[in-house]
């Protein structure tokens, strides 16, 4: 089992590490080669609109379309949960993603940088109690299509009841920064969740 990080922009080496942790074998995806050589993609948090210019760059995006229409799990974190939207709301005209999940994201939707903020989220399927989220400029769901599962919501606070966890068949996002706590669960799920669909 191969995973491969999407390493365009974002917290790249952080989401390696904790992959690693989990006992994949993580390696960085930049060009259209590498992405044939992996089983599954995690797309990292970063900025959604500087991610979605250099995918088109690098040639990167209709490979990525493709594999992710073809059934390759894929999992996107903050900015990656954006990329892989049907459909983003206060992004730029010209932004594009990777269409994987049927919803409705709304970019920094939590505010930003000075606003990002942590918070308990209890997720569907994770065992261990609420997870530790970490939030900064997160984007939240506004709404999803009817394959789409909500996994966790804000628990409490002007934003409670905002949707920042979701799967799709063998994709799953978050709208938090999992990969900047130590705590593995999330990474975990996502490499169980690429196995059994190999």
């Amino acid at each position: 089992m191969v995973i491969g990080v999407l390493a365009l922009q974002g917290d790249v080496r952080e989401h390696l590490r904790a992959l690693a942790e989990c006992d994949a074998l993580a390696r960085p995806v930049r060009r259209p080669e590498e992405l044939e050589s992996v089983d599954a993609l995690v797309i990292p948090g970063g900025e959604s609109t500087t991610m979605s210019k250099l995918a088109v760059e690098f040639g990167l995006l209709e490979p990525v379309r493709k594999r992710i229409a073809g059934g390759m799990p894929a999992y996107g974190s903050c900015a990656g949960m954006i990329m892989l939207a049907t459909n983003v709301l206060d992004g730029r005209p010209d932004q594009r993603g990777f269409d994987g999940i049927e919803m409705t994201v709304r970019r920094n939707a939590f505010g930003r940088q000075v606003d990002s903020f942590e918070s308990p989220v209890e997720i569907t399927g994770v065992e261990g109690g609420p997870f530790h989220a970490v939030f900064i400029r997160a984007p939240w769901v506004e709404s999803v299509g009817a394959e789409v599962e909500v996994l966790g919501r804000v628990a409490g606070g002007d934003a409670a009841g905002r949707i920042v966890a979701v799967r799709q068949g063998n994709l799953l996002a978050t709208s938090f920064h999992p990969e900047l706590t130590g705590d593995l669960r999330l990474h975990r799920y996502f490499v169980d969740l690429a196995r059994a669909a190999s």
